[in-house]
Order: structure tokens, then sequence, then C-alpha cells
């Protein structure tokens, strides 16, 4: 069965505990530390309810997963800085299934609300039949931080993943087994440091009929030339420098479908300045550019657009279908 590469409906966490992520920051160079952070967390929530606004004024199905009240009184002293990156710890499928993910850091497990989002998705109508935890029940170092570390073509079935902290290699591949991916694509990746790129995410991006890459981050470029070989099976492959993705996040964009059927695709004001106009107009082609003002986010919390938006793929449910699926 051939499944969708893209989606109308899509999940976001509103930011209430943003703020500089002192654990993450140990392998994520694209944070920065701010200089006041006073004002920092109100800044991040007019960025992130302008961009709801933005994405459902272009006809994307935004699903808001608010704050959760509960945990909050329970543990006063637990926050959740990076909660507005949703991706990497849960997916969805088109049979029901909902993905939850191993996490890096400490402070990034506790966004795992799983019984709030699958409430969520049934009351938006959607059919939540199947829980699978990717994530061993004493979490390790075998990490696999969603679709941040791995970036999924669901039409040829191949996987792509860089390894690195949030993408361990045993993990992937386990993964990529257990879910009936045809080929896999495990790569080493380099910044100018030497240091691995923490989330594939960041540096390549599949659409329908395009696909967004960063060339220079491979080390091996005989791997590199295999990646770009498949990519190039049915789509346009558009190559970004490795400035562009580290300090404009051109590679951190996502393609999705509207509710009239057609194409957007969805990324940061910096990423959107930081294309060439070549580049924007071989985009263009794709679908609409939707270009979010996500200044304090992207700066602070090292991720970007693709990173705050968790694609949803469940399919519509009938009244006997779902079952809330509570976990431990």
């Amino acid at each position: 069965m051939t499944k969708p590469q893209l989606t109308n409906t899509i999940v976001m966490v509103r930011p209430v505990d943003f703020t500089y992520n002192e654990q993450t920051a140990v392998d994520n160079r694209f944070q920065h530390r701010p200089k006041n952070l006073l004002t920092v967390t109100q800044d991040a929530l007019q960025e992130f309810a302008n961009m709801v606004d933005k994405l459902r004024s272009a006809g994307i199905n935004v699903l808001v997963l608010e704050a959760d009240q509960q945990r909050k009184s329970l543990s006063k002293h637990t926050t959740t800085p990076d909660a507005v990156f949703p991706n990497n710890w849960f997916s969805t499928t088109v049979d029901g299934g909902l993905l939850v993910y191993p996490m890096y850091t400490q402070n990034r497990r506790a966004e795992r609300r799983v019984e709030d989002l699958t409430k969520l998705l049934i009351d938006a109508g959607l059919q939540v039949s199947d829980l699978q935890w990717v994530a061993d029940e004493d979490e390790g170092d075998q990490i696999l931080e969603g679709t941040g570390a791995i970036v999924i073509d669901h039409i040829q079935q191949r996987l792509y993943g860089a390894q690195s902290e949030r993408c361990h290699p045993l993990k992937f591949t386990q993964f990529a087994e257990q879910n009936g991916y045809q080929e896999q694509y495990l790569f080493q990746t380099s910044d100018p440091t030497g240091e691995a790129i923490y989330h594939t995410n960041v540096m390549m991006s599949i659409g329908e009929q395009f696909a967004v890459i960063c060339d220079e981050c491979f080390v091996d470029k005989n791997h590199y030339s295999e990646v770009k070989q498949s990519l190039k099976q049915g789509r346009e492959v558009i190559e970004i420098s490795y400035q562009q993705m580290s300090e404009h996040f051109c590679g951190n964009i996502l393609q999705l479908r509207n509710d009239q059927g057609e194409l957007v695709i969805v990324m940061s004001q910096n990423a959107y300045q930081g294309f060439s106009e070549q580049q924007r107009n071989q985009l263009a082609q794709h679908g609409q550019l939707i270009p979010c003002d996500i200044n304090t986010i992207e700066s602070i919390g090292g991720g970007s657009a693709r990173c705050m938006i968790a694609e949803i793929f469940l399919p519509k449910a009938s009244k006997v279908d779902n079952r809330f699926l509570c976990t431990a």
C-alpha cells in the first residue's frame, strides 16, 4: 500500500515553559544563549500563536496541545523548555498507530504526555488504536528522537538518519526493520568542529516531489552520492550550503497539504530569507511558501519550523473505533 507523504493535520505544543535548555545545549550547536531571559517565554508564546494563526489561515488543521496543568501541580520543579518541538517524541501512522520515542535528555522525557495527546487526537475525531513504545524501559543510550532523528520517505518506504547522540545506529536499524522500511540510509555528518549534526531534520527535508539536503555535512561523499541518487528517484533535489543550514535552518522545512488539497511548504522567515531567489522559485513550484517569524524559538531553542510540527496521519474514527490508550 502506498502511504501518503503529506498530511493536512498537525499537532503543535504551546511553549509555556520555553527557555534556553542547558541539557540539550551539550550537543545542539544551533542553540544560542540569550543575553536577557526576562521576555523569552512571552516572545516564544507570541511567535507560536502567530504561527498557528498563519497555518490555520492557509487551511492547515492545527491541533494545539495545551499546558498539562495536572503535571505542573504535581511537580512544580519539572519544566519542559523544548516542548514546542513535539516531533521528537511521537509520530503517527495511517493505520492508527501512535509511536513514542526515546529522548536524549531528562527534561525532554517529561514532554511525553501520551494520555493528553491521545485525548486530543480522539476528541478531534481521529482513530488511535495502537500504542508502540520505541523507547526501552530503562531508556539507556540507544536514543532515537522521532522525526528529528529520522527523515522518512513514506512513498518509497525509505528511512534516512544522521548518526548522533540522538540517532543510535542499532535503534535506527531496529526501528526500520520493525516498521517495514525497505531501504535504510544511515550516515555520518560533521560540522566544522568535527561534531555530528544533532538532528537529521535540520539538514534535510523530503516532500512529495522535492528534497532539500545539505551535502556539505556528509563525512563520506560516497554515502552522500548514494543518498542523493535515492532522493532523485521521483524528486527534485535542492542542495543547500552549511551556512544556509546552520544560520538559516533552510533544511528544517516541511511540505503539507491544506484542506483544499493544495500544497504548502512551511518554513521560518529566517529560512525563507536564507534561500537564494532561485531556490525559492524552485520550492514555489512545489507549493505556496509559508514563512513564519519564529526568531526567538529558532535562535534559543535550536530548532525551527519543521521541529515545531508533528504530522498526524491517523485515520478518521468511527464511533466504535477508538480505544483510549493509557500508559504508565
